[in-house]
């Protein structure tokens, strides 16, 4: 995977594979490997996990943000032509095979989200093939492209990962955007006041008012921990489960090195699994999909009033 003058460890390939290309706010006195890399507090590319580590907060992965933006860009595109090439005919082609995705979504909101908000469909589009685009990046070669960034650096160590479902980062900022919208519509729907009601008054409630306030901490605490574990659970979900792939793949590529029998058998494996693997890549944005679109509708659904008016 490296240049020719360093052979890697599989330990250090399977790091290597697993990295960011990291930019951030590096402290003074900062070392890697042992050596000082940075004399002054300043703006850098973290040349080792060390200097990641000492990042903290003040980082953001840059290949993760290529990628998913690219990719962003990529279904904007894609979409806006066949917006353009649409006809009242017979579609072929792209053209038909994003009709059927459209046709696909719609039906599915139609299923799941029985509340008026012309903005479900769209968000429930852009969730599932962006989630896909950026998940089907584990299918390419796991050496390819992140060989041909270290041809272009000229560095042997340069870190960059593909996969941007495979940086939690990503995963948990989609979810929590999902979360905020699910805020935002319960508030815009129920009112502030429903809200609160929601949060105090569930699961937990009586006929009685001076009970029901001592209800109200138990029941704020249960239904803040259920709230928060939403965005946390989708996004760590469709992490881990990209993750786990984007490592099983990596696993298998050791085996090319280990003799031309394994290099073999490890080439079925790896066939095997990326078959597999187109599966789990669309069942995985289908899954984010499907529980934004509940969450969605959730946040629109006003109980009624009268158990909370005694």
């Amino acid at each position: 995977m490296a240049a020719e003058e360093y052979t890697p460890t599989t330990t250090e390939y399977i790091q290597h594979h697993l990295t960011n290309w990291t930019y951030g706010k590096l402290p003074e006195g900062s070392y890697c490997d042992g050596y000082q890399v940075q004399e002054t507090t300043g703006w850098t590319v973290a040349k080792c996990s060390e200097a990641m580590s000492a990042m903290g907060f003040n980082a953001i992965h840059l290949d993760s943000m290529a990628w998913s933006i690219g990719l962003g860009l990529l279904f904007i595109g894609v979409f806006r032509w066949a917006a353009k090439k649409a006809h009242a005919g017979v579609p072929t082609g792209l053209l038909n095979f994003v009709e059927i995705i459209i046709e696909f979504i719609d039906k599915t909101v139609k299923d799941g989200f029985q509340h008026k908000n012309a903005m479900i469909a769209p968000l429930a589009l852009t969730i599932f093939v962006w989630v896909f685009l950026m998940n089907l990046m584990d299918l390419v070669p796991v050496d390819w492209i992140p060989s041909l960034a270290m041809w272009i650096a000229g560095d042997s160590h340069f870190y960059f990962k593909i996969v941007p479902t495979t940086d939690p980062n990503i995963t948990l900022s989609m979810g929590f955007t999902v979360f905020l919208l699910m805020i935002g519509f319960s508030i815009v729907k129920k009112g502030f006041m429903g809200f609160v009601k929601e949060l105090t008054l569930h699961p937990f409630h009586t006929d009685k008012w001076y009970v029901n306030l001592l209800l109200i901490p138990i029941n704020f605490a249960l239904e803040s921990i259920a709230l928060i574990a939403k965005p946390i659970s989708l996004g760590l979900r469709l992490f881990g489960n990209l993750y786990a792939g984007e490592m099983i793949f990596i696993l298998i590529a050791t085996m090319y090195s280990a003799g031309l029998i394994i290099g073999i058998f490890g080439g079925f494996l790896q066939w095997g699994w990326a078959v597999f693997h187109i599966l789990v890549i669309t069942l995985q944005a289908f899954v984010f999909m499907v529980l934004t679109i509940v969450y969605m509708a959730m946040a629109h659904h006003v109980e009624d009033e009268d158990q909370f008016t005694h």
